[in-house]
């Protein structure tokens, strides 16, 4: 399927009257990193969206489900693109928001110390690392994917570094799938359980992959210091289209009722 691509410039409504940019607290990062972020407080923040439409020759009015990819912390990087164009070319119109609006452009930041160091230290300003977890509070999200979410677990984001995630699974009323390395350093073992337990016990419809070998960030097809598997991600990439043909797709109304029992026949 053919792809559109193009970049909106949104003005953020987030206090209902539009939100002014904010000096970001990089007080532990060395002093060559803050010129990066001198802002004007008193500009109204627009966000960097970016945007990848499916398009069908000859169907003007063709309709398209939505997607919207939370990029790791480097924001819209080429490894973030390609993604989200394999996404669009399945039939649905992806957009990639720049997550540090707040904060900065939607340049990408870059692979190495700084871009690292940077990107770290605006997720816990922004409440990143598990942006798609967060979005699926959202009554009206059908279905999302996290890709080894980080600090879920951890409570370790947000101002004083308690964010509430955890506690509001219950929230979530789509479909959900968890993707995780079980080599991956961010989420230790004890961590993944208390996730998976969470989930549970809040009775949200999830599904939970462990993968063997995998570390963090092994879908980056870019600078991924050697973790980058091509092979699991195809495999997980498959799990995401078959949650997306399911719950967006098809119009199949609102998700009734609670668990289905099932019966144990052999």
């Amino acid at each position: 399927m053919l792809i559109e691509e193009s970049h909106k410039d949104v003005p953020t409504k987030a206090d209902g009257n539009g939100s002014m940019r904010t000096q970001p607290d990089l007080f532990h990062l060395p002093t060559e990193y803050h010129k990066k972020f001198t802002v004007d407080t008193n500009s109204v923040v627009y966000t960097g969206i970016f945007l990848f439409h499916p398009s069908i020759p000859n169907y003007p009015r063709a309709r398209f489900p939505g997607v919207v990819v939370f990029s790791e912390i480097y924001q819209v990087t080429g490894p973030v693109a390609r993604f989200a164009r394999q996404i669009a070319g399945h039939g649905y119109i992806v957009a990639a928001p720049s997550s540090y609006h707040e904060f900065t452009g939607p340049e990408p930041l870059t692979y190495d110390v700084e871009g690292t160091d940077i990107g770290n230290t605006l997720k816990i300003k922004k409440v990143g690392g598990h942006l798609a977890f967060r979005c699926a509070f959202d009554k009206r999200v059908a279905a999302a994917v996290c890709y080894f979410a980080t600090d879920v677990h951890s409570h370790s984001l947000g101002e004083g570094k308690q964010d509430d995630s955890l506690e509001r699974a219950g929230d979530i009323k789509g479909e959900i799938i968890m993707i995780h390395g079980k080599s991956d350093g961010h989420v230790p073992p004890e961590g993944r359980d208390l996730i998976r337990e969470t989930l549970h016990e809040k009775g949200v419809c999830f599904s939970f992959y462990e993968i063997a070998w995998a570390q963090h960030a092994f879908i980056r097809d870019e600078l991924s210091k050697g973790r980058y598997d091509p092979y699991v991600s195809k495999i997980c990439f498959e799990m995401l289209l078959e949650l997306f043909s399911r719950t967006l797709r098809s119009d199949l109304g609102p998700r009734a009722g609670g668990e289905q029992k099932v019966e144990n026949v052999c």
